[in-house]
Parts: C-alpha cells; sequence; structure tokens
C-alpha cells in the first residue's frame, strides 16, 4: 500500500510571513515617525514641503560700516532661533535700494518673482512699494510709523489686507519732543523739522502723516515750525541748514525717515557746527546729536521672526494685529551741549535714560 502525503511548502510559507512582517515593520516604524515629528509640531506635510522664501526689502544698503546689514542678519538669527534652518526650512531673496528710493517698485517685484511665501519690508516706502507689487503674497512691515494713515492697514487690530508687522507708533511723540525741547530752550519760537520727499502717504498739501504729526504739534506747542525735505541717496544738507539759517531756526527735529536716518551723524556735525540743538528719534544716540527721544526702530526687528512664523503657520495677515512696541527713552549728550554753549536743566538730566558724557 502506498501512501502519499501532500507536504507543505515551508519556504512559500516562510516568505510570506516574512513579507507580512516587514509590511508590519515598516507601517509601526512610519507610525512612530509620524507621532514624533507631531510631539515637535512638525506635520509630515511640513517635512515634505520645499523652503519657505523669505524676500526682504530694505531702503538702505547691503553693507553698513563694511559690514553685512545687521538688520537681514537679525532677521536670519530670529528665524534660526524658531529652528529655521537656512537652506532646508528657509531661504533668503534680500534686494536694497541703497538709499535710491525710486528703485524699490522694480525690487519688489523682483522678489514677487521669485514666489518668495512672504516679503518682510523695512520703511514706509518699501511697505509701499511692496504693497503695490502684491495684493496676496504676505508682507511684514517694519519701521512704519503709522500704517493707518498711509494706508497699509485698515485698523492696527485687524489690518484686513495682505499686510501685518510691528510698529513703533506713537501718537504722542512729537508733542513730548517738543515738550522737551521747550524745557531745554525756554525762549524757543521757531523750529525746523527735517523730513524726506519720498516719504508716502502726502495729503493736498504736501504733508506726508508724520510731517502732518509733526508740524500739527508743534504749532499746539506754541511754536512757528517750518518743514525741509530733502531726498537721498545723497541729500543737500547743506542747502537745508542754509534754509534754517535764513529762516532763524533755534532748533531742529530730525525725523526718523529715509534721509535723515542714514544721514543722522552728519546732519548731527552739521547741527553742532551752527550751534543748532537737535533733538532724534529714539535710540539715535549714535548720531552725535544733542537729544534722542522715542522708541528706537530696532526695537521691532525681534518681534518680525515671530510674526513671520506664525504666517509659515497658516495665519492670515488681515487678521494678524500690528504689534505696537513702545519703550520711550531719553538720551542727552553732554559733549554735543558743551559744543553748543547749552546747560542741561537738572530736571531734565534726571529724566534721561541715558547721559553721555
Amino acid at each position: 500500500m502506498r501512501l502519499s502525503f501532500l507536504a507543505p511548502k515551508p519556504k512559500e510559507s516562510n516568505k510570506k510571513e516574512i513579507r507580512m512582517d516587514r509590511r508590519t515593520i515598516l507601517a509601526g516604524a512610519t507610525a512612530l515617525a509620524a507621532a514624533l515629528l507631531a510631539s515637535q509640531g512638525v506635520t509630515h506635510a511640513q517635512q515634505l514641503r520645499k523652503p519657505f522664501r523669505v524676500g526682504a526689502l530694505f531702503n538702505g544698503a547691503a553693507v553698513v560700516e563694511g559690514k553685512p546689514n545687521p538688520v537681514l542678519e537679525g532677521l536670519r538669527h530670529g528665524l534660526a532661533q524658531l529652528g529655521y534652518v537656512e537652506g532646508a526650512d528657509v531661504i533668503f531673496d534680500a534686494r536694497f535700494a541703497e538709499g535710491v528710493l525710486e528703485r524699490l517698485p522694480e525690487l519688489a517685484v523682483e522678489l514677487v518673482g521669485k514666489g518668495v511665501d512672504v516679503i518682510v519690508s523695512y520703511g514706509g516706502p518699501a511697505t509701499n512699494a511692496a504693497r503695490k507689487a502684491t495684493t496676496t503674497v504676505p508682507i511684514v512691515a517694519s519701521i512704519v510709523a503709522d500704517p493707518v494713515a498711509i494706508g497699509v492697514a485698515a485698523t492696527l487690530e485687524r489690518p484686513g489686507g495682505n499686510i501685518t508687522g510691528a510698529t513703533n507708533n506713537d501718537p504722542e511723540l512729537p508733542s513730548r519732543q517738543f515738550d522737551i525741547l521747550k524745557s531745554l530752550i525756554p525762549r524757543l519760537e521757531r523750529v525746523a523739522i527735517l523730513s524726506d520727499s519720498d516719504i508716502p502717504g502726502v495729503d493736498a498739501n504736501g504733508l506726508a502723516p508724520i510731517e502732518r504729526a509733526n508740524v500739527t504739534a508743534a504749532r499746539a506747542a506754541g511754536l512757528i515750525p517750518q518743514l525741509l525735505k530733502v531726498r537721498g541717496p545723497k541729500p543737500d544738507l547743506e542747502a537745508a541748514f542754509d534754509a534754517m539759517y535764513s529762516d532763524r531756526a533755534q532748533a531742529l527735529v530730525a525725523l526718523e525717515v529715509p534721509a535723515p536716518l542714514a544721514e543722522r551723524k552728519r546732519v548731527a556735525a552739521l547741527a553742532t557746527e551752527r550751534r543748532l540743538p537737535t533733538m532724534f528719534w529714539g535710540g539715535a544716540e549714535d548720531s552725535g546729536g544733542l537729544l534722542s527721544y522715542g522708541t528706537s526702530v530696532s526695537a521691532n526687528f525681534p518681534r518680525l521672526p515671530a510674526i513671520i512664523d506664525r504666517i509659515f503657520k497658516g495665519a492670515k495677515p488681515a487678521d494678524t494685529p500690528f504689534e505696537v512696541v513702545s519703550r520711550r527713552q531719553l538720551a542727552i549728550n553732554l559733549r554735543t551741549a558743551r559744543e553748543l554753549g547749552l546747560t542741561i536743566p537738572p530736571d531734565l538730566l534726571k529724566r534721561a535714560d541715558r547721559v553721555i558724557e
């Protein structure tokens, strides 16, 4: 009697089991990796996404005092601190007008053409150029004294368009600056106000919002204002000071706008040479001017990376409030006071946050 057996095929069965095990292992590994990434706030889509491209638009120069623009370096550092690795997670495209503000519109169009995910604009003219170049690419603006007044935002709380950012907007600043000057120069009657010809938001009288605010505040303080506008990148400051002399100006307020900002040391030197006390914006004590008061524009810069991060994660500029940074500081330069033959009142010295001997 012959018995026949249907023997199993162990090798084939083992292959199936091995395949099944591999699938199980791979699925488990994938799930574990996803869980780990999720715990770090990183989605699978983000891992596969191409790097974010950040466009940066500047009124000024790529190199400042022989070094790469420190504001751009600060932006890079800020995003790195938030975990963005340059080249892998984020790529920067920067454009610099080098003080020739007429170049800003074409530079803004270039950035949009590069397919940037966000434009970071520094200054009112740069922000205005970016706004005209795109209504869809998110714009994060800085160094814009009054975003609402120049039409960048409907309100600071709800900008309503494709622009948000940070501002040192301070409606009380002009009045406070003139009060300080009057405490220093009791018989002050005539004050010069130095501005820039190319800032946006000019009204029918030729005044931009920051100029209007200062002229109005000067008049409210009982002073006669003389508004002078210069144009970069090589402003004719000598002509402006000649006009101040002709109009018998007793003090000068330099506005935080492109030309005076870029030429602040020259402005201070010419004013001291002509024995004209100066008031600069907050944080401008490096100018060598007599006084600086207000919030330094650089106080806004550390806030920008966090705003950009929120936009990368899906926030809409229209619903993202402008952050208002206000840290008024008074600096007094006693060296300049001595050159001008001025004695700083003790009460004013007590108010100073910084006294330069």
